[in-house]
């Protein structure tokens, strides 16, 4: 397998690991941020779990997931207005799962896509402000999608500004427990992570295939958790593939990489 196969065979198998992640969500709103997560959301859709609900990425509902296309095109469906009064319902009743693409995550699961640099008034980089993460972590589950694994993701410490809710007891709000967290999975393009370690620790739970966990370790600030044997990330299989295909017949999805 050439180099551009490999490349190709990565991005499909983390989107099918992504798309994994909703299977036993039953009838919540996923909002997939990003071309990878997207498929994913809509792969789920049409495979593990057909109950889910999906909006364009704007306001309108799908039954079916619309293909990766112009907007303009015959191919968008319009079925169902989804406005933001309806997507905050059910934010704070708990039944949504985002998947977005922070810019860092530290050790706690804390998320960033505010700024880079020590000095919040002066910046190294300014990016999106906190957005909708801290009502977004702190109500319902969360996936992270990073297709660079890298030690300027993956930070020593915790993040420069942190935006949503992780697994640090001392930024917990009153009366919140552990418990009351969901944060779900990290998808890489090294291998899946998830929360189950102690004390809510990152743990390795499959590597992608000839990927090491050295690997890992060495792209990642901080320990990573680690039990028993990992996996090695399963590869997808030919009806997913079939999926994927009908949903970016285009592949612009191997432009991500």
């Amino acid at each position: 397998m050439n180099e551009h196969n490999v490349k190709e065979k990565l991005i499909d198998t983390m989107i099918c690991a992504n798309a994994a992640g909703y299977s036993m969500d039953g009838e919540v709103l996923v909002t997939p941020i990003g071309l990878l997560p997207r498929i994913a959301a809509s792969l789920a859709m049409k495979s593990s779990n057909p109950d889910m609900m999906m909006t364009d990425s704007q306001c309108w509902m799908l039954s079916d997931p619309n293909p990766v296309a112009p907007r303009d095109t015959e191919q968008q469906a319009n079925e169902n207005w989804m406005g933001l009064s309806r997507v905050f319902d059910n934010v704070w009743s708990g039944n949504r799962h985002i998947t977005c693409s922070p810019v860092q995550i530290d050790r706690f699961g804390q998320a960033n896509v505010s700024v880079i640099g020590d000095d919040y008034s002066k910046p190294n980089v300014q990016m999106l402000g906190v957005r909708g993460f801290p009502g977004n972590s702190i109500c319902h589950a969360s996936t992270y999608f990073i297709l660079s694994h890298n030690r300027r993701v993956f930070v020593e410490g915790e993040c420069d500004y942190v935006c949503s809710i992780g697994y640090n007891p001392k930024r917990l709000p009153r009366g919140y427990t552990f418990d009351d967290i969901d944060l779900r999975q990290i998808v890489t393009d090294l291998c899946v992570m998830d929360f189950d370690g102690e004390n809510k620790a990152i743990r390795v739970r499959s590597l992608h295939e000839g990927v090491s966990l050295e690997q890992v370790r060495d792209n990642t600030s901080f320990d990573l958790a680690v039990s028993g044997d990992i996996e090695v990330t399963s590869a997808p299989l030919e009806r997913q593939m079939e999926l994927i295909r009908r949903l970016d017949s285009s592949n612009q999805r191997y432009g991500q990489l």
